[in-house]
């Protein structure tokens, strides 16, 4: 079983409103078992939120300056009981988000600026000994 970010598969649950609808995950998921979900809708961030970025100091902040770190943490607690209940053999992860980065993420000054990191969501479910890759990955 694989759970894979829902905005990969073209649910508009990415910030802005719209998605990252890719497929080439499409195509690696065709007749296999999968479960789609947004780490930061479960942590109970609405459609569209303004951008977040992962600051220095490790907390999650939104553009406006309001700290979400505990949505983020509520949201990567639940993804992770979703791997554990539904047996997730991988994860597919959305690269640069701030809860699905696997390789890279945005520097915390809101400029466009992308460095080496994970997000809230995938270094949770790495640490818990799951599988994770990006979309870049396949």
């Amino acid at each position: 079983m694989i759970l894979v970010s829902a905005c990969l598969l073209g649910e508009n649950c990415k910030y802005h409103g719209g998605n990252n609808d890719n497929e080439t995950v499409r195509a690696f998921l065709k007749g296999k078992d999968y479960l789609a979900f947004c780490p930061e809708m479960l942590g109970g961030l609405p459609v569209p939120r303004d951008p977040v970025e992962i600051m220095k100091d490790g907390k999650t902040v939104n553009k406006s300056g309001a700290d979400v770190s505990e949505a983020f943490a509520i949201g990567a607690d639940k993804s992770l009981q979703l791997c554990k209940e539904n047996n997730i053999d991988l994860v597919i992860l959305k690269d640069g988000s701030p809860s699905c980065g696997v390789h890279y993420i945005y520097d915390g000054t809101f400029s466009g600026k992308t460095i080496p990191g994970m997000g809230k969501t995938a270094r949770l479910l790495k640490d818990n000994g799951m599988q994770i890759i990006s979309e870049n990955d396949l």
